[in-house]
């Protein structure tokens, strides 16, 4: 299973991790960056993309994956 994407806070400029990894898939000027590259690698691996604060902590997360809880339409 591919790991999930986090957007997290890399010194003054923002990074592309998948979970697990010590090293940064990426690093970006801008968190928009960051998470435009996170969404499309989790969109192509089917996995969750984790969107974190300037605190670390998770401020908003998106499924790409295979959700348990599909939306109905």
């Amino acid at each position: 299973m591919m790991p999930n994407q986090h957007v997290v806070p890399h010194g003054d400029k923002w990074a592309v991790r998948g979970a697990g990894n010590d090293k940064v898939t990426r690093i970006t000027e801008t968190k928009r960056e960051a998470t435009d590259t996170a969404r499309q690698i989790s969109r192509n691996q089917g996995t969750e993309l984790f969107i974190h604060g300037r605190d670390g902590r998770i401020q908003s997360r998106d499924s790409h994956g295979n959700d348990p809880y599909p939306p109905r339409g």
